[in-house]
């Protein structure tokens, strides 16, 4: 069954917390309608600076309601492609040091360490449970049956990137291209399932993909100390068109295989990691602001190729997901909740991969951080990011 850790909420909802007697509950969202994961009125509120109440209200009405098992999912099915903020097991076996089926990863999941990098639920996991879905999407690698394969499979692997060559200084990993290999096994599946391609993909067209690559073609490429030829190669600019050349052939190839609902998320502000704080220092600054720059012509070129995509393909719908908004929203929510917002890792990291060290003891104090390990957020931030980016997905559902 789904699961969702209330007593985070509770932590920062108990009525005589400092959060709920200095901060006043906004008077314009009283008579509002009370559908949170519409949110279609209130976009213009989300982007005030000055709501991180409000927004961590509508998050607590959407873990609340998203419990009840009782209503359909939204869609009938949901894939997810990506990296490490996405995977869920399918670097378990695999030759990686980017693998976490081990603890204290998984320790406020009831399975425990499944190979999630993150103390509990992923981003994609509470997007599921805000579509309606009442069990997690089995990864490819635990070979799902017929009925699973039905509602989802996620295909996201740690390290992996746009590019094969992305991540695989660690070991092996997935990368998108073997991914979208795996969903045309998956596709073939079910057409034997369902009786004819033209059933199959009638089907397919109904589901939800998402997908968040190209932090590691960054973080575990463009920017690795090692990578000095690529940098020579290609300047910011260029290795964000190189990069989006390539995705934009491997998004092709999804729609190809039916996808018609397809959510893209941009790459986040990366140089805010406690890896890339600790490694590159920030001058004084939060945050490593030649890395978040560094990515911008990506996300800027992304945002362009789903308009062109939404000009070549009229029968589907794209959409996308502004991680940098996000995460910044996000990190307002934890500053007012707790006063403070630590940019520290909530466990005991290595100091050559940045995940946490095996049977570590981490920090009791889980809801006060953004980042579990030395990349990861934790639990917590991911079920504040979900509804946050939900109004760009429920626009193509």
């Amino acid at each position: 069954m789904r699961y969702i850790n209330h007593r985070y909420f509770i932590h920062f909802c108990h009525p005589t917390s400092t959060f709920f007697s200095i901060i006043p509950f906004p008077s314009s969202t009283h008579n509002s309608n009370p559908n949170f994961p519409e949110m279609g009125s209130r976009r213009s509120f989300l982007r005030s600076w000055s709501s991180p109440l409000f927004l961590f209200v509508v998050v607590v009405a959407l873990a609340a309601s998203s419990a009840d098992g009782s209503r359909a999912p939204r869609v009938p099915c949901y894939f997810i492609f990506g990296d490490s903020l996405y995977d869920s097991g399918n670097n378990n076996n695999l030759n990686t040091s980017a693998k976490v089926n081990y603890s204290p990863y998984g320790i406020d999941l009831p399975a425990g360490p499944t190979g999630r990098f993150s103390n509990g639920q992923t981003t994609a996991d509470a997007i599921g449970e805000i579509l309606g879905f009442k069990d997690f999407i089995p990864p490819f690698a635990s070979n799902p049956d017929d009925r699973q394969i039905l509602v989802g499979v996620n295909y996201a692997s740690g390290s992996a990137g746009i590019l094969v060559e992305s991540g695989k200084q660690g070991g092996d990993n997935v990368d998108l291209s073997q991914q979208l290999r795996n969903h045309e096994l998956t596709v073939s599946r079910i057409v034997e399932i369902l009786g004819s391609k033209v059933a199959a993909f009638e089907y397919l067209g109904q589901c939800l993909y998402i997908c968040d690559s190209g932090n590691n073609d960054y973080i575990n490429n463009y920017i690795l100390p090692q990578s000095t030829a690529i940098r020579n190669q290609y300047n910011p600019d260029q290795f964000a068109a190189l990069l989006i050349t390539q995705y934009s052939a491997q998004i092709i190839r999804l729609y190809e295989l039916g996808a018609r609902k397809v959510a893209l998320a941009g790459i986040s502000n990366i140089g805010c990691t406690p890896s890339l704080i600790a490694t590159l220092g920030t001058n004084g600054a939060p945050c490593v602001n030649s890395v978040n720059q560094l990515v911008v012509p990506f996300n800027t070129r992304l945002k362009s190729l789903i308009s062109q995509l939404k000009l070549s393909y009229p029968d589907a719908k794209f959409a996308y997901l502004d991680s940098v908004r996000v995460g910044t929203l996000v990190g307002a929510v934890f500053r007012f909740a707790a006063f403070r917002i630590r940019a520290t890792s909530c466990c005991q990291v290595s100091t050559v991969t940045g995940l946490c060290l095996p049977n570590t003891v981490p920090c009791s104090q889980r809801p006060s951080y953004l980042f579990w390990d030395a990349f990861h957020p934790t639990e917590l931030a991911n079920q504040l990011a979900a509804p946050l980016f939900f109004p760009a997905i429920q626009r193509i559902l």
